[in-house]
């Protein structure tokens, strides 16, 4: 039986999601078997997912994956370089993943490996850094060195899958591990698999109130009501706002907080300490060179104490969010041939060695404040880090 790793952060699980797990399937075999490594309660955009990462993880089984595990929150809110980075050493860590499984507008994986190898050329990297030294925002400095490489087939970094799937290639590379990369054609809406809306556009509809569900699997979709129902959703960024703010006027520096740099650490404390609202921080700190996401996932690991320092090594464990039969077999295996340890008990954290430790602390603390978030204030208590055990799908 294959097996494909998908990199992921449902949020929310819709339809087009549903197809890119069927579409995986059809390529490498009915009987494939799907494992997800997704992000927890806070996403690479730098925000707050908009369901927590246990309903999220639920949804994905029940539609049609066969085990989850997560992208703890200081690789989660890392760029798309570093996300994609940790994604796939947890993956291949895990032992049993043959292929790497991603959606690209181009849906030619050779085209994708060859814009990969491109932009990791050291003629690339000499473009890069002239046109950083410039002043020029990460992405457009890419893009121009993409330009200057490969000419018109450059085409392909100004589509946002591809860019993230030639990520998702360069850190197979880097790895050296066995997956081998495949890849599904995306159509329909930006960063949708051609459900015909956004991930984006359903939880703007979530967060105002407008059902999404005809846009959502039957399953994803009962899942997300369960937790509407139960007071735990939507969860938006500023439904935290005074947790937040409280914890940035306590900071005193910022210099090493994970993606702070080149003086953008003075800007953001300063800010942080006067200003009223997160928007108004984020405004006033942001400059041309630094696009908005990269600022919104510095303000989380400022409140979460998150430092470059660490991410400096990579991920020290495999958490596991939900499952089904064969994710339970596909953890047997995992378990003999893993390089690390699977934590399916949280009380097992305390038996690790100091970093994973450390890191499971850091997530608690990540999910202690996504839960002041939650609408219903009778659902904010604290610790739930430590006593939530997977979903098993009977």
């Amino acid at each position: 039986m294959k097996t494909a790793g998908i990199i992921c952060e449902y949020n929310p699980f819709h339809t087009g999601h549903s197809a890119h797990i069927g579409k995986t399937r059809s390529l490498l075999g009915g009987d494939c078997a799907i494992v997800c490594a997704m992000s927890g309660n806070f996403v690479q955009r730098g925000d707050f997912a908009v369901f927590n990462k246990h309903a999220r993880a639920r949804a994905a089984v029940l539609c049609g994956a066969d085990l989850v595990v997560e992208i703890p929150s200081p690789y989660s809110t890392l760029s798309a370089e570093g996300f994609a980075s940790a994604g796939v050493y947890i993956l291949d860590s895990l032992g049993v993943c043959s292929f790497l499984s991603f959606g690209s507008e181009s849906g030619d994986i050779g085209l994708l490996e060859e814009a990969a190898a491109a932009i990791e050329s050291e003629e690339a990297k000499s473009y890069l850094k002239e046109w950083l030294g410039k002043g020029l925002p990460y992405a457009s400095a890419q893009q121009r060195a993409a330009d200057a490489v490969m000419g018109k087939r450059s085409g392909i970094f100004r589509h946002p899958n591809n860019l993230l799937a030639t990520e998702y290639i360069k850190a197979l590379n880097k790895a050296s591990c066995v997956m081998r990369p495949v890849t599904v054609l995306r159509t329909g809406g930006i960063h949708d698999g051609g459900s015909g809306f956004s991930a984006s556009a359903l939880r703007k509809m979530l967060l105002v109130g407008e059902s999404p569900w005809v846009f959502m699997p039957d399953e994803a979709a009962a899942v997300c009501k369960d937790e509407i129902a139960e007071g735990r959703g939507p969860v938006s960024m500023k439904m935290a706002e005074l947790a937040i703010l409280s914890r940035l006027r306590a900071l005193k520096e910022a210099e090493d907080i994970q993606g702070a740099s080149e003086g953008l650490d003075r800007r953001f404390i300063r800010y942080a300490a006067s200003e009223p609202t997160i928007d108004l921080i984020l405004s006033k700190t942001k400059t041309k060179r630094y696009v908005m996401s990269r600022l919104r996932r510095m303000l989380i690991c400022a409140c979460l104490g998150i430092t470059a320092e660490v991410t400096e090594q990579p991920p020290p464990y495999i958490r596991v969010l939900a499952m089904n039969s064969r994710g339970m077999e596909l953890l047997k295996q995992a378990r003999k041939k893993t390089r690390l340890p699977v934590i399916t008990k949280p009380a097992s954290v305390h038996k690790l060695p100091e970093h994973a430790v450390r890191m499971f602390e850091i997530e608690a603390t990540a999910t202690d404040l996504y839960t002041l978030a939650y609408p219903d204030e009778n659902k904010r208590a604290g610790g739930s880090e430590w006593r939530q055990t997977p979903f098993v799908a009977t």
